[in-house]
């Protein structure tokens, strides 16, 4: 099948574009810190013709462009933090900054909605009004992220949007391919601290103390029956007991143990489900061993939910682009997190994938990896995606 047009125009923009998003990846910057990458957005913005606002939501950047005498009004979003991890690549444009890399891909996508935002401003093609988000601290992980702090600034009173819309690199799928999905997408995120106090003592005398650390095996077997036992087989859940830390000699018997979990659920019933039963196990399994608990539950990102009616444009747009061969209309559910979903609760829109590689493919190594790196190759067909979709949202 031949390509589309549109990509063999955008191919003509890639290489300053692939250089762009391997300057970023080696100088990557953590949540909130985006100082540098946020001033070479505004001032690639600006130079197109965008009105540009720096500083919302702390390190955020929104450029506006507006054409003709349309009314409606797009969003998309790119995020732009790094992760504290060392890179491992060896790459000749690997992290400068040690302890810190773009191992999810943020690089790749604030260079392809750069890409497609020069696109769009030099060639036009729609008439209405163009909001390019560019996120700090999607990777923040608490209900306080860059999309929650945009979000209290203004950004949708500021800037309205009709629709909006996002994409994320995925390893594992063929490089290129788009996954769309309608409904609930990516799952909540809860952290939940669990400490057991008990009474400490010679650990050649365990019946002169009440030992947390017994309590607290029996409590991560315990939790593994909330998915098991308490959630409906049909629906998805994850509870991960991540860290379980005690003591410092093997003769003595502790003070106290501390647990913390990792909780995903696809469903806000079953999220409230999760949270009272790790609660009820937790005290009572601490009954049962004579110590006590005190729960920490922090509620960190929502279930993120696709609008229908925008998850069936956006599958249009990538036919039209690619064809019906190269696109997946109904991917599975992720039960990893995106605050994305915020802003998907405030505004209709949809959250899709490009794949970034599989097998032997470059690329196909997961994100939040030391050896990850965005495959260059996705980001004229990202950037082609967003033109057409700007240009027959704002038909």
């Amino acid at each position: 099948m031949n390509d589309h047009p549109l990509l063999h125009a955008v191919r003509t923009y890639a290489r300053e574009f692939i250089d762009l998003r391997r300057d970023i990846h080696g100088h990557p910057e953590l949540s909130f810190g985006e100082h540098r990458t946020a001033e070479l957005v505004a001032s690639r913005l600006k130079s197109w013709g965008y009105e540009v606002e720096c500083g919302l939501g702390g390190t955020g950047v929104v450029g506006r462009l507006r054409k003709g005498s349309g009314r409606r009004a797009l969003g998309l979003r790119a995020d732009m933090d790094a992760l504290p991890i060392q890179e491992a690549t060896g790459l000749p444009y690997a992290s400068r900054n040690p302890g810190v890399m773009h191992a999810c891909g943020h690089d790749g996508h604030t260079a392809m909605l750069l890409c497609a935002a020069r696109v769009l401003a030099e060639s036009g093609g729609f008439s209405g009004t163009l909001n390019l988000i560019f996120q700090p601290a999607e990777e923040y992980g608490t209900d306080d992220s860059g999309a929650v702090r945009m979000m209290a600034d203004g950004l949708f009173q500021k800037y309205p949007c009709d629709a909006i819309f996002a994409m994320h690199n995925m390893p594992g799928w063929p490089r290129g391919r788009l996954v769309f999905r309608e409904g609930a997408m990516m799952a909540s995120s809860d952290k939940v601290c669990i400490t057991l106090e008990g009474c400490g003592g010679h650990g050649a005398l365990p019946h002169k103390a009440a030992d947390p650390v017994v309590a607290a095996a029996s409590l991560v077997m315990a939790l593994q029956t909330v998915v098991s036992r308490n959630v409906d087989p049909q629906d998805t859940a994850v509870v991960t007991v991540g860290v379980l830390r005690a003591g410092h000699a093997n003769n003595v018997i502790p003070q106290s143990a501390r647990l913390e979990l990792s909780v995903r659920t696809l469903d806000p019933e079953v999220r409230r489900l999760v949270e009272q039963r790790i609660e009820a196990l937790v005290h009572a399994q601490a009954q049962s061993f004579g110590v006590t608990a005190r729960i920490d539950y922090r509620r960190g990102y929502a279930v993120l939910v696709n609008s229908c009616a925008e998850t069936e444009f956006a599958r249009l747009i990538g036919e039209e682009l690619l064809g019906a061969d190269r696109i997946e209309r109904q991917g599975p559910a992720l039960t990893g997190s995106e605050d994305f979903a915020y802003m998907l609760e405030k505004r209709p829109g949809s959250y899709l994938l490009i794949g970034n590689g599989e097998g032997d493919e470059a690329g196909a190594c997961m994100v939040h990896n030391p050896g990850y790196d965005f495959n260059d190759e996705n980001l004229a067909i990202g950037a082609a995606y967003w033109v057409l979709l700007a240009r027959r949202f704002l038909a």
